[in-house]
C-alpha cells in the first residue's frame, strides 16, 4: 500500500540557480492509498487498473524499478501491478508514493538489503518528494523537497476533495512570481504545531503559496475550500500543486459528517486519517 500526502504548509523561498524553486514544506501522509503487487518475472513490466495510465518509463512506478535495477546492477525482472486509487495530477503525490513502494518492494524481492537512506538517493532522482514517502508520517522538507526533518506527529482527521481535473506541477510553478516568496517561518511553525499535537494550530496555519498561483485559473478550488469551511472544517487549503483541497476535522466522525455535506456529483470526497507511521506498508 502506498499512501498519499498533503502539504500542511508549502512556502516558496525563491528561485534557485538550477532553475527550480527553493521550498519549505510540511508533508503529512494520509491513508488514501494505491495498492501495488510486486512479483518475480523475467523482465520489468507494469500493469495498471486504469487504462488511461501509461505503463512505460513515463510512469514513475516503472521508472523506479529501472533506476534501482541499474543502480544495484540487478539483471532480474519483476511484474508490478498497480491498483490506482489516488487521483492523478492531484497534488497528493500518488506517483511518487508508487515509486517509493516499488523501491521498497524490489529491495525486498531482490534481497538487496539496502537501507532507506540509500533508497532515498535513488528516489531523489525520480522526484523530490519520493524520499518522504520512503519514511512517511510527517516531515518538514527544504531544498527542492528532498532534505527531510522528520516530525513526530499525531493522528488527526482530514477531508480530501478532488474536483475531477488535474493540474500539472510544471503549470503551477510557471505561475509563481517573486511576490509569492516567503521566508519559511510558516513551515517551521507548522512543524511545531504537528509535533505538539495542536489541531487548532495546524488548521490555523495552513498555507500554500502555489494556491495563489493557480487558483485564479481554477475557481473550483475556492468553491471547494468554501464548501469545506461551510460544512464545519476547522481550516481548508489546497494540497501541493492542486487541484485537491483538504480540510481539518475535529475527529474521524466529524470528517465523515463533512464528507457527506460537501459530496457533489463532480467531486470525489474522502474522510481520511493522518498517518504517524510509514507511507508504504508491506504485506508478505
Amino acid at each position: 500500500m502506498a499512501a498519499a500526502k498533503v502539504n500542511l504548509a508549502l512556502e516558496i523561498l525563491g528561485k534557485r540557480d538550477d532553475g527550480y524553486h527553493e521550498l519549505a514544506t510540511v508533508f503529512q501522509a494520509v491513508d488514501l492509498s494505491d495498492r501495488l503487487v510486486i512479483e518475480d518475472a523475467a523482465a520489468l513490466e507494469l500493469r495498471t487498473s486504469d487504462p488511461a495510465l501509461p505503463t512505460d518509463e513515463t510512469n514513475l512506478a516503472l521508472r523506479a524499478g529501472i533506476m534501482l535495477s541499474r543502480a544495484a546492477g540487478v539483471e532480474r525482472g519483476a511484474r508490478i501491478t498497480l491498483d490506482k486509487r489516488i487521483p492523478v495530477a492531484a497534488g497528493l503525490g500518488g506517483g511518487s508514493a508508487d515509486a517509493a513502494a516499488v523501491l521498497i518492494g524490489l529491495n525486498r524481492l531482490w534481497r538487496l538489503h539496502w537501507p532507506v537512506a540509500r533508497l532515498a538517493e535513488v528516489g531523489a532522482g525520480l522526484g523530490m518528494d519520493v524520499p518522504f514517502f520512503l519514511y512517511g508520517g510527517a516531515a518538514r522538507a527544504t531544498g527542492r523537497g528532498e532534505r527531510l526533518e522528520r516530525v513526530d506527529g499525531f493522528s488527526f482527521a482530514i477531508v480530501l476533495v478532488n474536483p475531477g481535473f488535474g493540474i500539472s506541477t510544471a503549470e503551477a510553478y510557471r505561475a509563481v512570481t517573486p511576490a509569492l516568496y516567503t521566508d519559511g517561518r510558516r513551515a517551521r511553525q507548522m512543524a511545531v504545531d504537528v509535533r505538539t499535537g495542536s489541531r487548532a494550530g495546524v488548521a490555523r496555519g495552513l498555507y500554500n503559496a502555489l494556491e495563489a498561483a493557480v487558483a485564479p485559473r481554477h475557481p473550483e478550488i475556492a468553491r471547494m475550500k468554501a464548501a469545506l469551511v461551510a460544512a464545519g472544517a476547522l481550516g481548508a487549503e489546497m494540497s501541493g500543486s492542486g487541484a485537491t483541497v483538504f480540510g481539518i476535522a475535529r475527529s474521524l466522525e466529524h470528517a465523515r459528517q463533512i464528507q457527506s455535506r460537501v459530496q457533489r456529483g463532480s467531486w470525489s470526497v474522502w474522510a481520511v486519517r493522518a498517518l504517524r507511521g510509514p507511507a508504504v506498508r508491506m504485506r508478505s
